[in-house]
């Protein structure tokens, strides 16, 4: 290919190359991205108003929302030590209907097929198989002698073949927690299953850890940000772009 082929290819590749640079479509990269500044608020984008949330912290992290004890002060080790280091938390929530009605949703998605839907451990997987029946029943007097803060820290923690429950969000563990003493007779609760199998309308919607919002920025926001100024054409001319078809 000649030399003055090679300058009319680029010239009519530069104003393909300079509109791919619109500000307008760029995409966010570490330099300029959505991001939620220290003490900032719950807003992906204050200037233009928007109130969806950001995702919530990973496990381990501080978040602004508080949090009943950190992983610094308890570890999240699946060991006796570790939950009953946690009997002593006091219990925030306050066991009215919307909590017991959560934790009953919460409870049937999460334990009520070791634990059964009276909290007998005559759940479902005993019923499929006898040997299976190793969830102990926590509608019992030992349990019911447990405190709050032990109930919380075995949702957090786990125990044994107990796997930690910490997908439950931290504030809705305590409707758990309510929940189940409602099974243990102080309060008045419903059992079984609150929908069909498949009925995802009847269970808890998405929670504020892990929303499955649509994200804010379709494209970065170009609020504030001054578009680089393009070359002039002497400029172009003189790094060797040609902006015509002439030598």
């Amino acid at each position: 290919m000649s030399a003055k082929m090679i300058r009319r290819a680029a010239a009519l590749a530069l104003p393909l190359a300079l509109a791919a640079c619109d500000p307008n479509t760029w995409l966010t990269d570490m330099k300029q991205q959505p991001s939620v500044g220290t003490w900032q608020k719950f807003s992906s984008d204050s200037m233009a108003g928007d109130t969806i949330p950001f995702r919530g912290n990973p496990q381990g992290s501080v978040p602004t929302t508080g949090i009943a004890v950190a992983a610094w002060q308890v570890s999240y080790s699946i060991s006796p030590l570790a939950v009953d280091s946690m009997s002593g938390l006091a219990n925030p929530v306050a066991p009215d209907a919307r909590s017991l009605e959560n934790g009953h949703r919460i409870y049937q998605v999460n334990c009520a097929v070791c634990h059964g839907d009276l909290g007998d451990g005559n759940g479902m997987l005993k019923q499929l198989n006898p040997a299976y029946g190793f969830p102990p029943p926590i509608n019992g007097t030992a349990t019911a002698a447990r405190t709050d803060g032990y109930i919380f820290g075995m949702l957090r923690n786990g125990r044994g073949l107990m796997p930690p429950q910490n997908r439950i969000p931290e504030e809705m563990r305590w409707d758990v927690v309510n929940y189940v003493r409602g099974l243990q007779g102080r309060y008045q609760v419903a059992t079984g299953p609150v929908a069909r199998p498949g009925q995802a309308s009847a269970y808890p919607g998405v929670s504020k850890v892990g929303p499955t919002v649509p994200p804010a920025y379709l494209k970065p926001s170009t609020t504030g940000i001054t578009p680089k100024a393009e070359k002039p054409a002497e400029a172009n001319r003189a790094a060797g772009h040609s902006t015509g078809g002439h030598e």
